[in-house]
């Protein structure tokens, strides 16, 4: 029985960074796949619309019938953080995010994501949801990394360098209509600006981070939060898509890659992803979620370059390197912050522990007066009833 309770609470504290893990290895088929649609022509504004239509069908359905009982009633102002929600992370951040990776690639988007810690890290220090003491060595570390990464991610858009190919990669079969990434004069553009509009879609990421933890505290219901932002996204992606894309062509999709691409970034990226990421985040916080990005990174490079042919160029991996260097000196920065919290809550429930301890006694001496005062006052009552007492007549 020992056992089986060891086992059950090493599993619960296991459950946490499973998802995380299961999460980026779902991300980064969903980087593959969507590069392999996009270089075929599907239009990045069509495929947010498309995506987050699965995303609010595949959630809608469960957030309406698991939460029906525990659902709060939505406010002006919360459905106010909702449509900012839908605007940040449907619209905005995937919208860049689809055209970055398409002037780039996977690999590439990947390592810039990395810097979505440290720039939740900025963001909750400017609206004092992080406190930043730069006198403690932690807090130094959280800002040395933040200024590395950023470094990094300079120096992956500035720079490119000589390719770096792994062996064997140029051996593997690659889907078909699938065209490499161009290095043209032209590509070089291209890829500056894919760059610039990765950097914009990671620092729209963490403001949906940062709002998304605000937003459930004051609304726990986490699938039906998520059906709201996807449905709501989905109606923006529409207005923005008929403002960007006059074709109706466009909307055009079949038993395809663009259809497969829909389908999975939708159910699995958006529906799935923000549901738990949101479960995850009310129990280990915001930098928790974010700190598993290296992962798909690793994973995205191996695949691409056995999958898509795809090129990794000298200061994609140093900038990289950058990253993730700056990326766990911002965690271990944050893990150190939480150790010195728990030690202070244990602390004050030691404190709290011996002051009630006293209290006890306190306490015990002072019913055992309240004790004698009683017999006393009962005595004293009696004694006044037997005086009042008026014969019948």
């Amino acid at each position: 029985m020992e056992g089986d309770g060891y086992c059950g609470g090493f599993f619960q504290r296991c459950k946490p960074y499973i998802a995380m893990i299961s999460l980026q290895f779902g991300f980064a088929g969903m980087n593959i796949i969507t590069k392999v649609s996009l270089n075929r022509g599907m239009s990045h504004y069509v495929l947010v619309v498309y995506r987050h239509a699965f995303a609010t069908a595949a959630i809608a359905p469960f957030a309406l019938v698991l939460e029906r009982k525990v659902r709060p009633k939505i406010t002006f102002l919360m459905f106010m953080q909702i449509f900012v929600l839908g605007l940040l992370g449907p619209v905005i951040d995937q919208n860049l995010y689809y055209a970055g990776l398409k002037f780039t690639s996977p690999t590439y988007s990947c390592a810039i994501s990395n810097m979505l810690p440290a720039m939740t890290f900025v963001m909750a220090a400017i609206f004092r949801m992080e406190k930043v003491d730069i006198r403690k060595l932690r807090c130094q570390a959280k800002v040395i990394g933040t200024i590395v990464t950023v470094a990094g991610a300079m120096l992956m858009t500035l720079y490119k360098g000589q390719v770096i190919s792994f062996l064997g990669s140029q051996y593997m079969h690659h889907p078909r209509n699938y065209v490499p990434e161009n290095t043209t004069g032209s590509g070089e553009k291209d890829w500056f600006k894919g760059s610039i509009l990765l950097i914009i879609a990671t620092l729209a990421w963490a403001s949906f981070f940062i709002l998304q933890a605000v937003t459930l505290r004051k609304y726990p219901a986490q699938l039906s939060l998520t059906a709201l932002v996807c449905a709501l996204g989905t109606l923006q992606s529409i207005a923005v898509t008929f403002v960007m894309e006059h074709r109706p062509s466009v909307w055009t999709i079949g038993w395809d890659m663009n259809l497969l691409a829909a389908a999975y970034a939708g159910i699995i990226s958006s529906g799935i992803t923000y549901y738990v990421q949101g479960i995850v985040m009310q129990k280990k916080g915001p930098v928790f979620v974010t700190a598993f990005s290296p992962l798909m990174m690793i994973i995205v490079a191996i695949m691409g370059a056995f999958i898509l042919a795809e090129k990794i160029y000298l200061g994609g991996v140093t900038g990289a390197v950058l990253i993730v260097m700056g990326l766990y000196a911002v965690l271990w920065g944050k893990y150190k912050e939480n150790k010195e919290k728990e030690a202070e809550i244990t602390i004050e429930v030691m404190k709290c522990c011996s002051e009630n301890g006293r209290l006890e006694t306190v306490v015990e001496d002072a019913e055992t007066n309240n004790d004698i005062e009683m017999q006393k006052g009962e005595e004293a009552s009696r004694e006044l009833r037997v005086a009042i007492v008026v014969p019948k007549v």
